[in-house]
């Protein structure tokens, strides 16, 4: 199975699979880890590749005690539907 890569200086996790790139974009400001961009090809979507993309961002952003803004729609949708992430959810 492709490895979930954290490009720490690009400030993007990502993976590769059969050639097509996905991947999920953050800034760091104030603390915050804000996810700006999820962007799976269609050849990979249906597969679950933005789910563990977020899950891996989410489970980061917890480990290091940052608060998360998710200014993407698919991030803000899948913290609505999981409710473990919630808290993590910037005031």
């Amino acid at each position: 199975m492709p490895e979930i890569l954290h490009h720490v200086g690009a400030h993007r996790y990502a993976v590769t699979v059969d050639g097509h790139l996905a991947v999920c974009d953050y800034v760091l400001s104030d603390g915050r880890m804000i996810f700006t961009h999820t962007l799976v090809p269609p050849e990979l979507r249906g597969q679950g590749w933005a789910e563990q993309l977020v899950r891996r961002g989410l489970a980061d952003a917890r480990a290091a005690g940052r608060q998360v803004v998710p200014t993407c729609s698919y991030v803000a949708k899948f913290i609505e539907r999981n409710a473990e992430f919630q808290d993590l959810l910037a005031g």
